[in-house]
């Protein structure tokens, strides 16, 4: 890696990174930004446009993290930004409900058929939060059934066998978590059939909660089929069918991975895409559930921000500009990416398998199909670790963590991609020599 040239000095982020680490835990809001995992200090970033973000020396990065998902049109969208800024110029607050509120509803479920009704909330986090709660009252069951490497926001009974952050930092749950409640919680492998039935045998469980395209374990999608069957199962075992789409929901299709896949969940998570970039996420499903919630029922939950106007008003002009012509444009990216990739790295003679849906992409430094999160766990992760800090000594921006997705957005060209399996090119060579 010695080779690398552009972009690898970065004082001015070093000086940062060194006040942060003495006020903020870590140097960072949230533990994959501080970079540890690949060997490096993290990088500061100044501005974003379009695909590209500038760090605070001045480099420039083509960026394949979007905020992690949510910059599904890329930094600073005019139209998103004009609707901010004319929402702000009324009001950034008001802890009352506004118009905006109900046409992002409404949106919503237009969108979503099993979204009858949508309670907002300010993270997926929170949103998963109150599913659960909301999954536990009208249940009278307690037990939660999840899958190893999913990660459903940091709620103490899910942090368990949870992928993401967990997964990059080697931590099999947290410190603070009751074992009363991380025994509430059963992780099954992911893609595997027997063990869902033994698990529902044994079980009486409230709710089973899934990514419909696992992507904090990197990219691996389900085997035909198995979202389908696991919804029946649950229904026939009176589990509510809770499907996370805080990636997938408005990412992979006009409505979500439940549009792409038939799926019908009773309760759906939803966040990133949702709020255009600013802090907003929500839950949502059939109206007699979803009526349970306060103030029309007794399930309480509540937020001093919850469906705050900016969000609500970035969120709107995201979603209202993610058309069929624009999925099927981010989907012709995403492939040219996976394939650019692939081939690159068949030219430097290394195993690397790229997984992918539309608007999401993993290369894993392995030979084989990665199915579940054990296979994702068994890549060759200092690999991983080498290729982002080359990427990144070229002005490439990865995701640093081979347990996170990489996100094309509608402002990547094909220029950029040329540009970034260029880069990969030259990586991965030197890491085959």
């Amino acid at each position: 890696m010695s080779t690398a040239t552009g972009n690898v000095s970065t004082p001015a982020s070093s000086a940062l990174y060194g006040r942060a680490q003495r006020v903020i835990p870590g140097g960072v809001n949230s533990p994959v930004r501080a970079m540890r995992q690949i060997g490096r200090d993290p990088i500061f970033v100044a501005s974003g446009s379009g695909a590209r973000v500038t760090d605070v020396d001045g480099n420039v990065y083509i960026d394949w993290v979007c905020s992690w998902g949510p910059l599904i049109l890329g930094h600073a969208n005019p139209r998103v930004l004009q609707a901010i800024n004319r929402a702000a110029a009324l009001g950034s607050s008001f802890g009352a409900p506004t118009e905006g509120e109900v046409l992002i509803a409404e949106l919503v479920a237009e969108r979503m058929p099993a979204v009858e009704m949508l309670r907002m909330t300010s993270s997926g986090t929170e949103a998963s939060m109150s599913a659960i709660r909301l999954a536990r009252a009208v249940t009278g069951r307690e037990a939660l059934l999840k899958f190893q490497g999913a990660y459903h926001g940091h709620v103490d009974g899910l942090l368990v066998q949870a992928g993401s952050g967990l997964a990059t930092q080697g931590i099999p749950a947290s410190p603070g978590v009751p074992a009363a409640v991380a025994q509430a919680t059963i992780a099954i492998p992911w893609n595997d059939e027997d063990a869902l039935a033994a698990a529902l045998d044994a079980h009486q469980f409230a709710a089973v909660l899934v990514e419909a395209v696992p992507a904090n374990m990197g990219v691996v999608p389900a085997k035909p089929g198995y979202l389908a069957r696991l919804g029946a199962a649950a229904r026939q075992n009176g589990v509510l069918f809770v499907v996370d789409e805080v990636i997938t929901g408005f990412r992979v299709a006009p409505g979500g991975a439940q549009e792409l896949y038939g799926l019908e969940p009773d309760l759906t998570i939803l966040g990133k895409v949702i709020g255009g970039g600013l802090p907003a996420a929500a839950y949502g499903g059939r109206r007699e559930l979803m009526s349970q919630i306060a103030p029309a029922g007794e399930v309480y939950q509540a937020g001093t921000l919850s469906g705050n106007p900016l969000a609500v008003a970035a969120g709107l002009a995201t979603l209202e500009q993610l058309d069929q012509e624009a999925y099927r444009r981010l989907a012709e990216l995403t492939e040219r990416l996976a394939v650019g990739l692939r081939e690159a790295a068949a030219s430097a003679g290394l195993k690397l398998r790229v997984q992918s849906a539309t608007g999401l992409l993993t290369p894993f430094f392995t030979g084989v199909e990665v199915t579940d999160y054990a296979g994702a766990s068994a890549c060759d992760q200092q690999s991983y670790a080498a290729f982002c800090r080359g990427l990144l000594a070229r002005g490439v921006y990865p995701p640093a963590s081979q347990f996170e997705a990489w996100f094309p957005s509608l402002a990547h060209s094909e220029r950029d991609i040329e540009l970034t399996v260029e880069a990969a090119g030259e990586v991965l060579a030197e890491l085959a020599s």
